[in-house]
């Protein structure tokens, strides 16, 4: 039985850091797992305002930040390899860090794929995921329900609670996915003006009171709307809700915390269904206030995995995204993204 080491590596916009895990892969009539090692390096300050702010960036700009940003990555990389002792490599695999994500301008761009990563870790890079999607029409995203079909078959519903919160679907033999709605680049951008990284467990909005015509405000917002397939980026969180906090930057933070608490949950157990088997997993999954109204608002039997799942989930599947890459299979469905046909998606470079 063959057997895949591979190391996966995931940034998301919620900006916690840069997960990396070492996965070992084995097919036994279905695909198995074992999630070895597993570690967050933090972003230093600098970094943070970076990436924070790279989307309104002019190319030019984006492109230097790339090449640092590639070099920030071959460091972790390497120390990551150190640090575990890890030998036996048969690839790396990595989504990069979202700069831009405008399918509908056919435009998506992932820093952190240059080719020079693979020369600078002296390992295989499997990268780049979304870019062919777009191409071909799609979204280019959510990219991780081929992963999510294979390695988590017992589900029919699958949310991660990221800087955005989204679902992967099983409907009959068809998947679908999507972006539901904003969770934590939201929460976090309302922690920092109270100086703190993140609500812990939701304590700040579990204390304040719910703004309904905010809360009324939010839930008209146009995407909520809009049929799949569809993906929400930074540029609509600054659009869309930056702007509507400026229009009520009267209220009390923890009543703004506990307006978005309600609208995301209600948003989110619109879409779960009342006879669901869900796994819940992301940054968001230790939010006890938004899970407690989530589980208020379904029937669904919501289960948490263990905290490694929790937290690296997404790097878990991208390392796997990477081996259907290299093992040509398809990693991409035209009915989660909309590209106009299932293709296998992803730049493979030597060193």
């Amino acid at each position: 039985m063959k057997q895949f080491n591979i190391i996966g590596i995931m940034s998301g916009t919620s900006l916690d850091g840069i997960d990396i895990v070492y996965v070992s892969f084995k097919l036994d009539k279905s695909w198995k797992y074992e999630l070895i090692n597993s570690k967050t390096y933090k972003y230093e300050k600098k970094w943070i305002s970076q990436l924070q702010n790279i989307s309104q960036e002019k190319i030019h700009s984006i492109k230097k930040i790339d090449a640092d940003y590639t070099k920030l990555l071959s460091k972790y990389i390497i120390n990551f390899i150190n640090e575990f002792s890890i030998k036996n490599i048969d690839f790396v695999s990595s989504h990069g860090h979202t700069a831009i994500h405008k399918p509908s301008n056919s435009i998506t761009y992932q820093i952190g794929n240059l080719p020079i990563l693979a020369k600078y870790i002296n390992q295989k890079v499997v990268c780049d995921f979304r870019v062919q999607d777009v191409e071909l029409g799609g979204q280019g995203a959510p990219l991780v329900p081929a992963g999510e079909e294979y390695l988590f078959p017992e589900y029919n519903t699958l949310i991660n609670l990221g800087g955005f919160a989204n679902i992967t679907k099983r409907i009959k033999n068809n998947l679908i996915a999507y972006d539901i709605c904003p969770i934590n680049i939201v929460f976090n951008h309302l922690s920092r003006k109270m100086k703190l990284k993140y609500d812990e467990g939701g304590y700040i909005a579990s204390t304040g009171n719910m703004n309904e015509d905010l809360y009324n405000h939010l839930q008209r917002l146009n995407y909520y709307k809009q049929d799949p397939p569809k993906s929400l980026g930074v540029e609509w969180v600054n659009i869309q809700i930056h702007s509507v906090l400026k229009d009520f930057q009267d209220i009390p933070i923890k009543d703004l915390m506990n307006t978005f608490s309600n609208h995301f949950a209600f948003q989110i157990a619109k879409n779960i269904g009342d006879h669901d088997e869900v796994l819940l997993t992301g940054g968001g999954a230790y939010n006890d206030y938004l899970i407690e109204k989530i589980k208020n608002l379904t029937n669904s039997k919501i289960s948490i995995p263990d905290p490694k799942i929790i937290e690296y989930k997404e790097a878990l599947i991208f390392s796997f995204l990477g081996l259907l890459r290299v093992l040509e299979i398809n990693n991409c469905y035209s009915s989660v993204t909309g590209a106009k046909i299932n293709h296998c998606s992803g730049k493979i470079y030597n060193p």
